[in-house]
C-alpha cells in the first residue's frame, strides 16, 4: 500500500506541474483545428449544440499495466448574461476521485463566456489543488486582425502575472479552444492536414498543431464501440516528454462532434480520458455503436 501511495503521489506531482503550465487538464486543452484567420475569431459552431448540453467524462492514469481512475469531469453549455448582454456560458468542472482524491485532491473550474456569434470574451480558471488556490483570468479583445488576451493570474494574497498576450493567429484559452473543433467540416480535410494555433496560458503563448489522420473505431468493450475522427496533437511545451504526437484525440463521427477519447503522454506515464454519458445533445449520438451480446 505504501508503494502504491508513493506511485500515486509521484503521478499527482507530474499532473500538477502540467496543469500549472495550463496544458494541464488534458480532457479539454487541445481540441482545436484552425483555418486561416480573417477578422475576429467568431466560431461557426452554434448548429452543433443546444443550450443545456452536458457531457460527463472519466480520467484515468496509465502507468505500465496499472490504469487507476483518477478523476471525473463535466462539460456544460448554458444561456447566460455577460456584462448585461446575451451570452453562452461554457463550463468545465473537474475533481479527482478514488485513491488520487486521498493523496492529492484537485478541484478545477473553468468558465468561458462567448458572444451569441461565438466570439470568446472571457475565461476564468479557478484552481484548488491540495489546498493551493489560484485564479487565471483572461479577457479577450480583437482589433486589426489580431487577438489580444489580458492575462491576470493571482492567489488570494497576491498578483503573480498581469500582462498582455497578442497573436495574429487564432488564440483561445485551453477550454474555449475546444468549441472550435465542433464547427469544422471534416469532409474538406485530407489525411495529414496540419492546423497550427495558439493557446494563452499565464504569460505564455503556447504553439500547438493538429494533424488529421482520418476515421477510426474506438472500442470501449466487446459490446460498445464509437465511430470517430482521429487527430494527433503536437504541443510545444516542456510539460510533455515529446512535442511530436504529444497527445491524440478521437471525436465522435456524428453531428455533435464531441470528444470520445483523449490520450496525452506525460513525463510519467499517460493520461486517458473517456466519454461516459451525456444529456441535452442537439443530435442523436449516432457515432455510438452497441453490439448485442450473444
Amino acid at each position: 500500500m505504501k508503494d502504491n501511495r508513493s506511485l500515486l503521489r509521484a503521478v499527482a506531482v507530474v499532473v500538477w506541474e502540467c496543469r500549472s503550465k495550463a496544458i494541464g487538464f488534458f480532457l479539454l486543452g487541445w481540441l482545436l483545428l484552425l483555418p486561416e484567420v480573417t477578422g475576429a475569431q467568431t466560431i461557426p459552431v452554434k448548429e452543433r449544440f443546444s443550450a443545456g448540453e452536458e457531457v460527463q467524462y472519466e480520467l484515468y492514469f496509465k502507468w505500465g499495466i496499472l490504469m487507476p481512475r483518477a478523476g471525473q469531469a463535466t462539460l456544460s453549455v448554458k444561456n447566460a448574461r455577460y456584462k448585461g448582454e446575451t451570452a453562452y456560458h461554457y463550463r468545465l468542472l473537474f475533481r479527482t476521485s478514488g485513491m488520487f482524491e486521498k493523496v492529492y485532491s484537485m478541484r478545477d473550474t473553468i468558465d468561458c463566456y462567448f458572444s451569441p456569434e461565438m466570439l470568446l470574451l472571457r475565461s476564468e480558471k479557478r484552481v484548488n489543488e491540495n489546498d493551493y488556490y489560484l485564479i487565471d483570468d483572461l479577457k479577450f479583445s480583437y482589433q486589426d486582425g489580431k487577438t489580444s488576451a489580458h492575462s491576470h493570474r493571482y492567489t488570494p494574497s497576491r498578483t503573480k502575472i498581469d500582462t498582455m498576450i497578442v497573436s495574429e493567429q487564432y488564440m483561445f484559452d485551453m477550454l474555449g479552444a475546444t468549441m472550435y473543433l465542433r464547427s469544422l467540416d471534416w469532409d474538406k480535410m485530407q489525411y495529414g492536414d496540419e492546423f497550427p494555433f495558439h493557446v494563452a496560458i499565464g504569460r505564455e503563448r503556447i504553439n500547438i498543431s493538429f494533424r488529421y489522420t482520418g476515421q477510426q473505431i474506438v472500442e470501449r468493450n466487446e459490446a460498445l464501440k464509437y465511430r470517430t475522427r482521429h487527430f494527433f496533437i503536437d504541443i510545444y511545451d516542456d510539460a510533455f516528454t515529446q512535442s511530436k504526437a504529444a497527445a491524440e484525440i478521437w471525436i465522435g463521427d456524428d453531428e455533435n462532434h464531441i470528444p470520445v477519447k483523449i490520450r496525452a503522454k506525460l513525463k510519467i506515464g499517460a493520461a486517458e480520458v473517456y466519454y461516459k454519458s451525456s444529456r441535452g445533445l442537439r443530435y442523436p449520438l449516432s457515432s455510438r455503436v452497441e453490439i448485442p451480446r450473444r
